[in-house]
């Protein structure tokens, strides 16, 4: 398949419209059956190391598993408060949106107990792939309209539990979504100024690190 100008654009246009969007801005409204199908299925075209395929979602909508998981959050993020107690911003940051956003998907990395074609140097290449299926979620969910974060701030082994998670898999990430009530024009941390934008010409390099 070969893809025109506009087609072209329409892709670079949701990359750079991509938001990491956080509980206040959550709308108390369920999200479509086939949306969230297109959501999923985009997460499983994902490349993978040795057509692995390593990922397993767990959807959540209840509200006892959610408050549990939130509880956990609470706790790590007292923990990084007194990290960042130098950047004033920090205390106003909303990191989360566990309990506003009508659905939440903890996306996990399976091990395999077999060889795995390309992991045989580069073991968290499994790791890699899934985070690659993130990525594929984050742009589906932007062009249908539907927000989602990345909530890193939970201790994993508590999630596991809460959870029932087999031994055999590891957390990659912990995702809200939801539809939203808007989408920033720039990323929230650029807005507040939390670090600096880096410019391409800062992260290329040309055959060596120099």
């Amino acid at each position: 398949m070969k893809f025109n100008k506009e087609q072209i654009q329409i892709l670079q246009d949701i990359i750079y419209s991509r938001r990491d969007v956080r509980g206040h801005n959550f709308l108390d409204k369920k999200i479509p059956k086939d949306d969230l199908e297109k959501i999923l299925l985009s997460a499983s075209h994902a490349p993978s190391v040795g057509y692995s395929q390593p990922w397993k979602f767990i959807l959540i909508d209840d509200e006892s598993i959610k408050k549990e998981l939130r509880e956990n959050f609470d706790i790590e993020n007292e923990k990084a408060k007194k990290i960042f107690k130098n950047k004033k911003t920090y205390e106003d940051l909303k990191l989360e949106g566990i309990m506003e956003a009508p659905l939440n998907i903890a996306v996990f990395y399976e091990y395999d107990d077999e060889a795995v074609l390309g992991m045989t140097s580069q073991k968290k290449m499994g790791e890699y792939s899934v985070v690659c299926a993130v990525q594929n979620m984050w742009l589906m969910a932007r062009a249908l309209g539907i927000g989602l974060g990345w909530i890193s701030i939970l201790d994993e082994k508590k999630v596991l539990k809460t959870l029932n998670a087999p031994k055999n898999t590891k957390l990659i990430a912990y995702l809200a979504l939801g539809y939203v009530d808007k989408f920033y024009d720039e990323p929230e941390l650029k807005t507040l100024k939390w670090n600096d934008e880096k410019t391409l010409d800062e992260c290329v390099l040309k055959n060596r690190w120099q």
